[in-house]
Formats: C-alpha cells, sequence, structure tokens
C-alpha cells in the first residue's frame, strides 16, 4: 500500500498542534447532557415496540429499501408517513430525505439557479453552507440575526430571485431569529424564506411542531427542513412546502434521486414518533420546564454572561481555547456529567464553548449539580 499523502499527514498534525484532532468517542453511561435526543424518543420503548407492531400488522416483511425511491424503494410507507408529516405540520407536503445533511444539500444545490441570490445567516450550519457551495447562484452571508444589513444585502441587488436562509435554532448558540421580523423583510421585497428547524422539532410549540409553526407563518415560509434526528429520536428528514416545490425536488435534487431510499422500519419509526409526538405532551412540557429551570439557575449561580442567551435546549458557554474548555469538560465528565466541548475549528476561535444539551429527563438536581460543577471548576 502506498503512503499516505503528506499534504494530509500535514492537516492532521496541525490539528494534533492545535489540540483540536477530532476522535470518535465510545457511548458512555454519563448523565446526558450532550445528545440531541431531547425528549428521549431515541430510547422510548413505547415508540419502538410500536414501530415493530406497525410493520407486522401491516405484513411490511422487508429490511431495505432495495432501491432509489425512482426505482424500486419508494415502499408504501412513504406515502402514508409523508402524508401524515404535511398534516401535522399544515403544509402542503412533505418530502423524505435520508437526512437532514442530504436535504439541505439537495435543496440548496439544485433550487437557486444562476442569476440568483442566496443571502444566508453566517451561523447557518455546515450542510447548509455545503448546499450553497454546489448552487449555481450567488451567495452572501449576512451578520447573525442582523436584518438591517440583510436588508442592505437586498437592496444591492434588485431584480434578483433572492433565497433567505436562516434556523429556527441555531446549532452551536442556541439562539433564535425573530421570525416574524424576518417574514415582514422576506414579503416586503418578495424573496423565498427558507428556515431549517432542525432543533425546533419537538421543542417549540404546544405539539413541538417547531418555532414557525408555533407562530403561525408557515404560510409565508417557502421550505422548511424539518429533521428527525434530534426531537424525534429517529432518522431521516423532510422537506415541507408546496406540490410546486415537491415535484421540483423530485425531479432535480441530486441527494434525493441518486440515493437508496430509508428502509421500512426507518419509515415506519419516523411515522410512530410522529404519532407519538402528537399525545406526548408531558414530555414537551417537561422540557421546557427544565429549560426555564436551567435559565434560572444559572442567573442563580452568576453564570448568566458566560452563556449564549438562548431559550431553547442548547445552552452554550463561552470558554475561549480550545485547552481550556477541554479541560473543563473532561472534569465534568469525571464526575458523571456528559457535558461536551466545542473546539475551533468547528466554532471561531475565541469561540470555544461547552454545549449544554437539556432534555425533558434531566432532572432538576442534575441541572443544579453540573452548574455548581461548573462554578467550581471555572472559578
Amino acid at each position: 500500500m502506498k503512503h499516505f499523502p503528506e499534504n494530509l499527514s500535514a492537516k492532521l498534525e496541525i490539528r494534533k498542534q492545535n489540540n483540536a484532532l477530532r476522535k470518535l468517542p465510545l457511548s458512555s453511561k454519563r448523565i446526558d447532557f450532550s445528545s440531541n435526543d431531547y425528549l428521549g424518543f431515541s430510547q422510548s420503548e413505547i415508540i419502538f415496540n410500536h414501530t415493530h407492531e406497525y410493520l407486522i400488522t401491516n405484513n411490511v416483511i422487508q429490511n431495505g429499501a432495495t432501491g432509489s425511491r425512482l426505482l424500486s424503494g419508494n415502499h408504501k410507507l412513504y406515502q402514508e408517513t409523508e402524508n401524515y408529516i404535511a398534516s401535522f405540520h399544515q403544509s402542503e407536503t412533505a418530502l423524505i430525505f435520508n437526512s437532514g445533511y442530504n436535504a439541505n444539500i439537495g435543496f440548496f444545490s439544485a433550487v437557486p439557479q444562476k442569476g440568483d441570490l442566496i443571502l444566508y445567516d453566517e451561523l447557518c450550519h455546515a450542510s447548509i453552507r455545503d448546499g450553497i457551495q454546489l448552487s449555481k447562484a450567488k451567495a452572501y452571508k449576512f451578520n447573525h440575526n442582523d436584518f438591517e444589513d440583510l436588508e442592505n444585502l437586498i437592496l444591492r441587488n434588485p431584480n434578483t430571485i433572492i433565497y433567505i436562509v436562516t434556523e429556527s435554532v441555531f446549532s452551536m448558540d442556541g439562539d433564535c431569529p425573530n421570525l416574524e421580523e424576518l417574514v415582514l423583510v422576506s414579503t416586503k421585497y418578495n424573496c423565498y424564506l427558507v428556515v431549517d428547524e432542525a432543533h425546533a422539532l419537538g421543542v417549540f410549540g404546544e405539539t413541538g411542531g417547531g418555532l414557525v409553526q408555533m407562530q403561525g407563518l408557515q404560510e409565508h415560509v417557502f421550505a422548511q427542513i424539518m429533521t428527525f434526528g434530534k426531537g424525534l429520536g429517529c432518522h431521516g428528514a423532510a422537506i415541507l412546502g408546496s406540490v410546486e416545490l415537491r415535484d421540483y425536488l423530485v425531479n432535480f435534487s441530486r441527494s434525493f434521486i441518486y440515493t437508496t431510499g430509508l428502509s421500512p422500519h426507518s419509515v415506519a419509526a419516523i411515522l410512530v414518533a410522529y404519532q407519538h409526538l402528537k399525545k406526548d405532551s408531558v414530555s414537551i412540557l417537561k422540557l421546557k420546564e427544565n429549560i426555564v429551570f436551567f435559565n434560572q439557575q444559572k442567573n442563580l449561580l452568576s453564570l448568566k454572561p458566560l452563556f449564549v442567551r438562548s431559550k431553547s435546549a442548547i445552552q452554550s458557554a463561552i470558554i475561549p481555547g480550545n485547552e481550556k474548555v477541554k479541560t473543563i469538560a473532561s472534569q465534568l465528565q469525571e464526575k458523571g456529567f456528559d457535558v461536551k466541548a466545542i473546539l475551533s475549528p468547528t466554532v471561531p476561535e475565541g469561540q470555544e464553548r461547552l454545549r449544554f444539551c437539556i432534555h425533558s429527563y434531566n432532572s432538576t438536581q442534575e441541572i443544579s449539580e453540573v452548574l455548581h460543577l461548573l462554578c467550581t471548576f471555572l472559578f
């Protein structure tokens, strides 16, 4: 076998020197403050058993999709699940993709055309930026949640089809944009608004429908990307939008067309998780209470200046420096709390952080204890 390319070895060495080399961690038995399993659905025996029962009842005994959905992989569970998702979110249609990453790659590489313009929040997720890089449209970022900056960019590009892109909950900061104001800007200039709701599904709204739906703005949004690997605790994603958008994606979205579909079991898990979400108001309410309690405790402990302002399940404490934030994360982990350090270059240098993810199954005692420990290790 040939030697590993020197230029690739050099890049790995730089990561090591910067204390930023990524490694795959083993799962732990620590108290969970790191996963995106906000409602505990990934661990739900009810969802697990109901998914199995659904497959058996409907005589679906099949392990794989067998091919692309345009060939042999469009098994009957897809239509029922997409119809349910569309109805749940009060959308014309839903189109399932294999993951949130696939959905964003597929949307942004296919929909904005040459001569169009994409204006995206500077903190948008890597999957959005990767999709934009594959697009033939021009793209500019606007300052985070700064709609004056956004409006200036719009005014510099008259007579142009413009897509405005944001997230309802930003994955590293946990904060939310003012969607009502953003809708006003989008409407004023006839732009197409696209909202990634990956970290809002299961968190916002009485039935966990997300921030757009909670605020009754779905009629003003061109496309919503809903991801199922977080609040729903399973796998996959869907793009919500008009019938025309669905037809266009089926015909032109390469990450949809040229991949094997999800297995019947995966699609059944999505359907059952949505059905459970509609009924499980207890978990949704408990999550909201825990988010409020976390914010109250960090204020009582004088930790508020350290944290990015957030009312979501993501709470980030800025602790500059890869080495320092990794040390504190390790200290918390040694005490039995699974809190992860987010390092540069995942976030900008100087913005390294501890990212606390709050769940419905965390106790108030656990929240209080982990924040008291944070105080001890910091001060």
